[in-house]
């Protein structure tokens, strides 16, 4: 089977580079002869037979915009096999012969159901804010949050040391701790608090009070900013402010990024990899082969069972986790 069709879809949480990446399939394509088209609403297009036809002329000044020219959405119904089985048939309707699925591990998911009943190339590429996709050393979006989250944090640091207050900063990061810890190190916060490294509210509690005093005795106490993983304190930031305060006497103040993290233009990393990633997407299509994942390990493409990015949790960094203690003023 010659590879004529190329289908693109983006789903789940939209992050900054997905443009960048659709961009690049198309114009990838388009050079070696092949036609994409790209499914709107992620797998609701394909149940739906919602598409648009894709070329340069469609993707042209599309690399520096956030979000998706595709839009992105949940499908719950892609959890039952005979919407499975009507998105193959969809596809054969439609004469894709490949499809590439932007997006994160539960839209790997999806991909990897398609994959049991098309016996066409079904080719992942990690597309999310969060960084938690096992097999890759990097996914698409992450480095545009950090950025974001280091920009807020700078302002909040301004007025935080204006007033002396304590500043909670919140970042997204679902339940892995890559975008807090990497922002906080960026932004030279105080302290940090991310899934892989918190024990009890009550032991991070005495810990944040103990070293704030330290500080304090010494006369060091200017102001604190401390990053945290979304979800992470049990009952809420607000919780936490209200304890710190309590045993304080600080003014502490709570900051949620949200969703702004996932807007934006993307930055030059996330463009860069958003297109090697795009571009290799396609070869692997061309090649034929199924059920992978186009990651990057030392800035080289590879491809990875699309199941990897699921079954395996991605830890941080080693050397990141060692220098934190180190470079932060409140371990």
């Amino acid at each position: 089977m010659t590879v004529k069709k190329i289908g693109i879809l983006t789903s789940g949480g939209d992050a900054p580079g997905m443009n960048a990446c659709i961009r690049a399939i198309c114009l990838t394509a388009e050079h070696a002869g092949i036609k994409t088209v790209g499914y709107k609403h992620g797998y609701n297009g394909l149940l739906n037979q919602e598409f648009i036809e894709l070329d340069p002329t469609r993707v042209y000044n599309l690399i520096q915009r956030g979000g998706t020219i595709l839009y992105s959405a949940r499908c719950d119904k892609f959890k039952q096999d005979p919407f499975v089985e009507l998105a193959a048939q969809n596809l054969d309707a439609n004469n894709v012969d490949a499809l590439i699925v932007i997006g994160g591990n539960g839209s790997f998911r999806g991909a990897a159901k398609l994959q049991s009943v098309w016996n066409k190339p079904v080719v992942g590429v990690p597309g999310t804010i969060d960084n938690d996709i096992c097999g890759t050393d990097f996914t698409i979006g992450y480095h545009t949050a950090i950025q974001t989250a280091v920009e807020s944090i700078d302002k909040v640091r301004d007025t935080a040391e204006a007033f002396e207050r304590i500043f909670l900063v919140e970042v997204m990061g679902n339940k892995a701790g890559f975008i807090a810890l990497n922002s906080a190190i960026a932004a030279g916060c105080d302290h940090v608090l991310v899934p892989e490294r918190f024990t009890t509210a009550g032991e991070e509690l005495v810990k944040i009070i103990d070293k704030l005093d330290s500080r304090r005795k010494n006369k060091k106490f200017a102001s604190l900013v401390i990053t945290v993983t979304e979800n992470l304190w049990p009952g809420g930031l607000n919780v936490l402010a209200d304890s710190l305060a309590s045993e304080t006497g600080v003014d502490v103040r709570v900051l949620t990024l949200g969703h702004v993290q996932r807007g934006g233009s993307p930055s030059s990393e996330d463009r860069l990899l958003a297109t090697r990633m795009g571009t290799y997407a396609v070869k692997c299509c061309v090649d034929k082969m199924q059920n992978i994942m186009v990651a990057e390990a030392q800035e080289k493409p590879i491809a990875v069972p699309i199941e990897k990015s699921w079954l395996e949790k991605k830890n941080l960094n080693d050397y990141t986790v060692e220098i934190l203690d180190k470079i932060t003023l409140l371990g």
